[in-house]
């Protein structure tokens, strides 16, 4: 509960500090209604597209997408009456995000002139078009921008927005699990007296820490009467301390001692997962308190199944830090495949923008949508198949804030 109003209170302060930083870093401050500027829609043509007018000469542009890849089409029209194609000579720049220009030429077809590349996604550019009829040019340009902000760099950095380069990677297939700490029982020391004699003193509590030759308790032998020490023989932990002052040793165990350098993680996996699980399998053991990460390897997997049918699989830990303590509760994520990716995102970059998972990409204080064709998601990494380049500088955290501004503004996608 803690975390999930946490991260309410996150996404709520935020947008909040997006708007306050814009203010104060000098952004334009909303005008009195009398004077405040309204977007005006762009006039449109009979085939839907953008109309754009000069004189008595009047073409209209349209991304067409039915049935084809999509691409662009035009009309002309003088004095109100349709223009043969073969009479037009048309080009379009489509200038993108970084400034990469897509130059189209056009073919007539029909009625229509056709443009000879697709128009790949996003469809966000400066829409620069030279057409020539009757020996008299005609030149427009105008914006066709979607999916597209600017945040300024120090407002990025408040807002804690992180980048990553897009690339190659080993994606980990992995599977969750959960256990807990138990004691390397191969490292347990059972301390007995090698004969027999009355306690006189016992040195030590059960749970104090010890160290190697550190002195346990005093015997006194029962046929030489000499004072013996019972020392530890190694450093670790008293588990059990089975004896008294004034108690006879009888051949029995007075301690019990575990180093605890090395502990087990006891992980219960489940029949579904089980098949994949393999000896030395790289696992990933999470402390759920201190959220800490510790590495290891599956080191042995148990052929009987427990009451509610897991098995439990072993993990071996080096705690010569002393940071894992048995009993504590663990998830794990154990390594079951890896797959060598050409082009891979973090997952955490991900978000939705109309029916697409997409990416933002950064160029200086810009960022613009990435509309992306996904392969295999595993572990923390997503394969990308299509739509972004490999190198490409995209929002890793925090990406939900660069979302959230695109929306407020209302970008459109406007064929």
């Amino acid at each position: 509960m803690k975390n999930i109003i946490k991260n309410l209170a996150r996404a709520t302060y935020l947008p909040l500090l997006l708007v306050i930083f814009l203010s104060a870093c000098g952004a334009e401050q909303s005008l009195p209604p009398e004077v405040e500027h309204t977007e005006v829609e762009p006039e449109k043509g009979p085939n839907r597209g953008r109309l754009l007018r000069d004189g008595n000469f009047s073409l209209e542009l349209a991304i067409f997408e039915t049935g084809v890849p999509p691409e662009l089409r035009a009309w002309a029209t003088k004095n109100g009456n349709k223009v043969s194609p073969e009479e037009v000579e048309l080009k379009v720049e489509l200038t993108r995000f970084g400034d990469q220009i897509d130059a189209i030429n056009f073919t007539p077809i029909g009625d229509v002139l056709r443009g000879d590349m697709v128009v790949y996604e996003p469809h966000s550019f400066i829409v620069s078009i030279t057409a020539i009829h009757n020996g008299q040019t005609y030149i427009w340009e105008y914006d066709n921008l979607e999916g597209r902000t600017k945040i300024a760099t120090a407002v990025a950095e408040a807002l804690e927005i992180k980048t990553s380069i897009a690339g190659a990677t080993i994606m980990q297939e992995t599977i969750s699990v959960y256990g807990q700490i138990e004691a390397n029982r191969e490292l347990v020391r059972s301390i007995t007296a090698r004969f027999d004699g009355t306690i006189k003193a016992v040195l030590v509590s059960q749970g104090e820490q010890v160290r190697k030759g550190q002195v346990l308790a005093r015997v006194e032998s029962n046929e030489s009467l000499q004072l013996v020490n019972i020392t530890s023989p190694i450093n670790g932990v008293v588990s059990q301390r089975d004896v008294n002052a004034g108690e006879q040793t009888d051949g029995r165990q007075l301690f019990a001692l575990i180093d605890t350098s090395s502990v087990w993680a006891e992980l219960s996996v489940f029949p579904g997962d089980l098949a994949q699980v393999e000896v030395g399998a790289p696992v990933t053991i999470t402390d759920t308190i201190s959220k800490q990460h510790f590495i290891g390897k599956v080191s042995r997997i148990d052929l009987l199944a427990q009451a509610n049918q897991a098995v439990r699989v072993r993990v071996v830990l080096d705690n010569k830090s002393g940071e894992l303590r048995p009993g504590r509760h663990i998830s794990a994520q154990i390594t079951v495949g890896e797959h060598a990716v050409a082009l891979a995102v973090k997952r955490t970059g991900l978000q939705s923008f109309r029916d697409f998972t997409v990416v933002y990409a950064q160029i200086g204080e810009e960022y613009e949508v990435r509309m992306l064709e996904l392969g295999l998601q595993a572990g923390e990494w997503a394969e990308v198949l299509g739509g972004l380049e490999p190198g490409t500088l995209y929002v890793s955290e925090n990406s939900y804030v660069i979302k959230a501004d695109i929306e407020k503004s209302g970008a459109s996608h406007d064929h």
